[in-house]
């Protein structure tokens, strides 16, 4: 795109408004505050970010420096918010110019940026608020899977994946009444059937062949089989347009004659790992089949390959669904779809598919879930089949079953960051406390000071002993007693805390503190000099020693 002089010039004489955002930047400009900016103009129907001239009317042009390498600017805006957001640079004799073309938010979707869902507010950015988003999310219109297709009949649905659903259903209830009903009672009663008319949701878990071509092509999935990552043709590729009861069972079996099992030495046993999990495996289909946008053309893919298996689903998440918080937030898109696969027990709760995924892939040592290449228009999940640390896979099965059984999605996630040495945010730092009454996890020192990592019988299980011993640090007196060492070896100069946090690496600053405190109460170091200048001698401090006194043997 190219903005003639004539359109600029137009531009500054317009007010601020939801569609045009001034910002003077002169040398530079924050890259996070224009991620922000590009989110708040996209909810509010899109509009340009013109850096370069002065944000106040009569606007004139003072060139930026801002953003020297515009397609790299683009390059990260794609990634950090999965949209492409054109910049256009301008060389002007008054001076450069950089335009940011924000495009509008899709119906029903709003952008967000760690979480937040902003918009402008005066010259401000704010949150969306409930009432917003709420609005926002109502615009996808109703449950298109609840909605009568008018052509069809249901001569279009296969009565034996019919019969095969209503034995499903009459087993998870324990009814036996149910094996008794008609095909079209079965369907009225899961409510797949309105007024004699047929719902997509009825099409898409029964519908014949023919009867998707005719009515919903769309509604079929694509499985292809790839031997490397490479592009090209795929060494086998099989199309499935049929109802999901009529193929579901068939894609696992097709997938499992590829499925490679991977072992690992369990003290005198050899165990063996699926690369591929069913459960995982089926939830995913599961997934992509119910929330799936039907109104968009695409099929839903599945690539196999040797180690990683892709589903790509049309449509992206649905509504205030995010790669962040898809385990704890619920948004069916199509909810008549959901009702009907629970109804049967093929879905359990709602959402719960997912948590499933996670914690399957936690306890095989395998890596999460992976939603990168993620867009507003399509879903890209990848499951990583390959065993990461097989002594971790040791240490979840002497946790043992009944207490596994007990964990939540996040308890597993605690398990798994302190494996990987992540940080914990708040909400997983807050399942601590119980995962250390359960024996799973160890705490070293007290209060938010405490640390905690996985427990020490569980890596001696493991084999991992050393590993402990690392992360558990020393006991407190040899920490107390290095931290001295250090200090009379440098009570010419002194000893600064960015020191000691290299004798003792294992511990936090805030636990380094609180030694240097016992060593001071017990008369054996001081301090002299206050905060980043603060240096520690040992032996008590001086008759007139003043807490905040200069430093005594600065280098001049």
């Amino acid at each position: 795109m190219r903005t003639p002089p004539e359109q600029l010039q137009q531009w500054l004489t317009e007010p601020e408004s939801t569609r045009l955002e001034f910002k003077e930047a002169k040398a530079r400009y924050d890259f996070e505050k224009l991620l922000q900016y590009c989110v708040a103009l996209a909810n509010e129907g899109g509009g340009k970010i013109i850096l370069g001239v002065t944000d106040r009317r009569p606007r004139t042009v003072v060139g930026t420096a801002a953003f020297d390498e515009p397609g790299r600017t683009e390059a990260g805006l794609h990634q950090r918010l999965s949209h492409r957001i054109p910049i256009e640079e301008l060389k002007l004799p008054e001076g450069r110019v950089l335009v940011v073309h924000v495009p509008g938010r899709l119906p029903g979707t709003a952008w967000q940026i760690d979480g937040r869902y902003l918009k402008r507010a005066g010259d401000e950015l704010a949150t969306l608020g409930d009432a917003e988003l709420k609005a926002i999310f109502a615009e996808t219109g109703p449950d298109f899977s609840a909605q009568v297709c008018r052509t069809a009949t249901l001569t279009d649905l296969s009565p034996a994946t019919v019969a095969g659903f209503r034995a499903r259903w009459a087993q998870k209830t324990r009814d036996e009444r149910k094996t008794g009903w008609s095909d079209a009672e079965t369907l009225a009663n899961a409510e797949l059937l309105v007024d004699g008319g047929v719902t997509y949701a009825a099409l898409i878990l029964f519908g014949t062949r023919p009867a998707l071509g005719r009515h919903l092509a769309q509604a079929e999935l694509v499985f292809e089989y790839r031997s490397s990552e490479a592009s090209g043709p795929a060494a086998e590729r099989e199309e499935y347009r049929e109802g999901f009861f009529a193929w579901h069972d068939a894609l696992w079996t097709r997938i499992n004659l590829r499925n490679d099992r991977q072992s690992y030495q369990d003290g005198l046993f050899r165990l063996e790992v699926p690369t591929f999990d069913e459960v995982q495996v089926r939830e995913a289909l599961l997934n992509a089949v119910t929330h799936r946008d039907y109104r968009l053309g695409g099929s839903i893919f599945v690539r196999q390959f040797a180690q990683r298996l892709e589903v790509v689903s049309p449509g992206g998440f649905p509504p205030g669904i995010t790669p962040a918080n898809v385990l704890d937030q619920q948004s069916p898109r199509n909810r008549r779809l959901a009702e009907a696969l629970a109804r049967c027990g093929l879905i359990e709760r709602s959402g719960q598919g997912m948590n499933l995924m996670f914690e399957r892939a936690i306890r095989q040592g395998k890596p999460l879930p992976d939603f990168t290449g993620t867009s507003a228009h399509e879903v890209r999940l990848s499951l990583n089949g390959l065993i990461g640390d097989p002594a971790f896979v040791r240490f979840m099965e002497r946790l043992g079953e009944d207490t596994l059984r007990g964990f939540s999605t996040h308890d597993f996630l605690v398990l798994d960051h302190l494996h990987r040495e992540q940080p914990l945010n708040e909400a997983l730092r807050s399942r601590l406390p119980r995962l250390a009454e359960m024996g799973a996890v160890e705490a070293t020192g007290r209060g938010r000071a405490a640390r905690y990592l996985l427990s020490q019988r569980l890596y001696e299980a493991m084999g991992a002993k050393g590993v402990y011993t690392r992360k558990k640090g020393l006991d407190r007196d040899t920490n107390k007693a290095l931290l001295l060492r250090h200090i009379e070896r440098n009570r010419k100069v002194g000893a600064r805390m960015e020191e000691f946090r290299q004798v003792l690496p294992a511990l936090e600053r805030s636990e380094i503190q609180v030694l240097l405190r016992e060593l001071a109460a017990e008369q054996a170091i001081h301090k002299q000099g206050v905060t980043r200048a603060a240096r520690w001698y040992p032996g008590p401090p001086p008759p007139d020693y003043s807490p905040g006194q200069p430093v005594a043997n600065e280098p001049g």
